[in-house]
């Protein structure tokens, strides 16, 4: 009975390591992969005008990766950190940014925008 009980843990503890490697691994969005998707958009957000197509995509793939809160909060620290790394990035260029490509962004993309709210 022993053996048998024995047996059936070490099949149930395989099975859950194979489940853990089988698992997709959630990666964290970087900073770099921020500031490379929103570089594109630089003339934009100093001039104004519409956002080329690669700026959008560079959006639209950021707000794909803002999955988790943390997700989130990173992707809005990058982009606050990168705005004041470039000079003459308007906010209201930025905070219009996703609504003229057509993008549900999960916040306001501004200077001011306190990223620690974020849900």
């Amino acid at each position: 009975m022993a053996a048998m009980r024995m047996k059936m843990s070490c099949a149930l503890l395989s099975m859950m390591v194979l489940v853990a490697l089988w698992s997709p691994v959630a990666e964290a969005v970087t900073c770099g992969e921020v500031v490379s998707a929103v570089a594109p958009c630089l003339g934009y957000l100093r001039n104004g005008g519409a956002p080329p197509r690669v700026c959008c995509n560079g959006v639209r793939g950021i707000r794909n990766k803002a999955r988790t809160t943390g997700d989130r909060k990173t992707i809005c620290n990058c982009l606050k950190s990168a705005s004041s790394s470039y000079r003459g990035v308007s906010g209201n260029y930025a905070a219009s940014l996703p609504g003229k490509c057509g993008i549900n962004f999960p916040y306001k993309i501004s200077p001011s925008t306190d990223c620690n709210r974020i849900q």
